[in-house]
């Protein structure tokens, strides 16, 4: 396997050509917005992870006046369209930010954060200071910035101070590029101060409407907030995003990409799990992989060519938008979800243009939300009525982070569940009793796995769990593995189940009968009966949500 530096967590688009790090050409992005997308305001949102920081980084690379980069775009595409280059190339005054790490949890340390990048972003102009034809007034503020002492209208109107300030030194407009603009909101609103942050947000955004100053400004986020929530008045606005779009091959990687990659890394014996694990977003006419996972995945086989697939997202990403889903809509939902997680698709209205304190506010916002944030992707050719689309889990990552969710739920859902007449059923003996508020509390369940019998034995783990028992799953016991063991320790007890899973409701009392047959001839209860004074032993028999409980 040939060795090649992977940018994983990078970025910075100097940085990765500087340093050799393998890139994907992506340049043809700046002819494509400066040639046929003339609009002031260019709004592109796309799921987290899928390139925008980076396609960012590169616009200020090449757009910065105070910078000589001709060289990082040597043998990219944009290097070949001679009349851009040299009419645009380092030939603007360009404001970058980037509002990713404004978290906090409650509006005066997200505010803290915010004030923070902004400052980081004045010091970086701090030159500003120093030209004379600037007016003292815009020093000040500026100063005050500085040194901390900016009012919060202040804070609001530092892009605009910026951008007349940049175009006053520099005698040309302003470029002003805003990556992630949604997160602030987006964390104000998981932590309930989502009207002082959108004030705020709508403030500093107000850069964008009727300023002389600015040539044009680009703006990444995840969602298209509604234009009358955050863009107030600003007019010669444009949107592009996963649905009504035309920039998605410079957004993730295409096929042609990651076959550009195999090829380097020689790594093509991977393409058919890279596909299935990374690849299955639809965004608009165009099939695209999460870059991220592709590039982790490919970095983790160089170090271990046996590494196998994992989920990425996972370890980055805040998921609770599924977790919140499922808490959400509750039983309205489950039947939806097992059409997912079986490979299914779904028929949804889709409303792009949303606010984040209206996310749960109905069914369709939720799994609009899931759409455009890539938990769900659309699936092609489908024959709906407008505004309806087909939605489906993109791929196995994705399926993954969907399974992972539904167990954690019902794991915590368990706990408040009313279960004492279950444990009273089994601790009784009273087979036909534990059948029926078994089936109860299965059928509040979401299936997964396409209920196979890993699927039963969490189910069975789970209902025990955290109600003062200790629970041990195939554990190994007399000649064999039993599937789930309960212990009663207080009173001396133990319950031993074994599950089998029925293809049919004909077969459920077969296939109960085979679990007990188990259960006596691997001799399960051998390994208890002189410390504890009653074994308890139940076969089960499950065909989806039926379940038939013998003693």
């Amino acid at each position: 396997m040939k060795k090649m530096n992977i940018p994983v967590g990078i970025s910075d688009f100097e940085k990765i050509r500087k340093e050799n790090y393998c890139y994907i050409d992506k340049s043809g992005l700046i002819k494509e917005l400066l040639e046929h997308n003339p609009a002031q305001v260019m709004l592109i949102t796309r799921p987290r992870r899928f390139g925008k920081t980076l396609a960012m980084s590169m616009l200020a690379s090449f757009f910065d006046i105070r910078k000589d980069n001709s060289g990082l775009f040597e043998g990219l595409e944009i290097s070949n369209e001679k009349e851009i280059c040299k009419n645009w190339m380092n030939q603007y005054p360009t404001l970058f930010l980037s509002f990713k790490r404004v978290d906090g949890l409650n509006f005066s340390s997200a505010y803290e954060m915010l004030c923070s990048v902004i400052e980081e972003l004045c010091v970086e102009h701090e030159y500003l200071l120093k030209n004379a034809k600037i007016a003292d007034y815009d020093k000040e503020s500026l100063k005050r910035i500085l040194q901390k002492k900016a009012t919060e209208t202040e804070i609001k109107n530092s892009l605009q101070l910026l951008t007349r300030m940049m175009q006053t030194y520099y005698g040309k407009p302003v470029i002003l590029l805003i990556d992630e603009y949604d997160v602030p909101v987006a964390k104000a609103n998981m932590h309930e101060y989502y009207k002082e942050m959108l004030d705020l947000m709508k403030g500093i955004m107000q850069a964008l409407k009727d300023n002389s100053a600015l040539g044009f400004a680009v703006i990444t986020g995840c969602l298209k907030i509604a234009k009358e929530s955050i863009f107030t008045g600003t007019n010669n606005f444009v949107s592009d995003t996963i649905t009504n779009c035309g920039l998605n091959e410079y957004f993730g990687f295409m096929q042609e990409d990651v076959e550009q990659l195999l090829k380097m890394t020689d790594t093509l014996d991977y393409a058919e799990e890279i596909k299935k694990w990374y690849d299955g977003y639809h965004f608009g006419k165009t099939d695209v992989y999460c870059p991220w996972d592709v590039m982790n995945y490919l970095r983790d086989l160089q170090m271990n060519p046996l590494a196998k697939p994992e989920s990425y997202w996972k370890n980055t990403s805040d998921n609770g938008i599924i977790r919140s889903f499922i808490d959400y809509a509750g039983q309205n939902i489950t039947k939806k979800l097992e059409t997912l997680l079986s490979g299914g698709a779904i028929f949804e209205r889709i409303d792009e243009n949303l606010t984040y304190d209206y996310l749960h506010s109905s069914e369709e916002n939720l799994w609009s939300v899931l759409y455009l944030t890539g938990y769900l992707t659309r699936v092609r050719e489908t024959d709906l009525p407008e505004g309806m689309v087909a939605l489906t889990i993109p791929n196995a990552e994705i399926k993954e982070i969907f399974e992972t969710t539904v167990v954690k739920w019902f794991q915590d859902s368990t706990k408040v569940w009313n279960r004492k007449a279950l444990f009273d059923a089994v601790w009784s003996g009273n087979s036909s009793e534990v059948t029926k508020e078994m089936s109860r509390l299965l059928r509040k369940t979401i299936s997964y796995h396409d209920y196979r019998e890993d699927f039963y034995h969490a189910f069975l783990a789970g209902i025990f769990t955290g109600a003062g028992y200790t629970v041990e799953s195939n554990k190994e016991h007399g000649e064999g593995r039993s599937d789930i063991v309960v212990y009663d320790l207080a009173e001396g007890r133990v319950a031993i189940f074994e599950a089998k899973y029925a293809k049919s409701v004909a077969e459920m009392e077969t296939s109960c009968d085979r679990a007990l047959h188990q259960i006596e001839e691997k001799r399960y209860a051998k390994d208890y009966e002189e410390e504890y004074d009653e074994i308890l032993c139940y076969g089960i028999s499950f065909f989806k949500k039926r379940c038939l409980v013998k003693r």
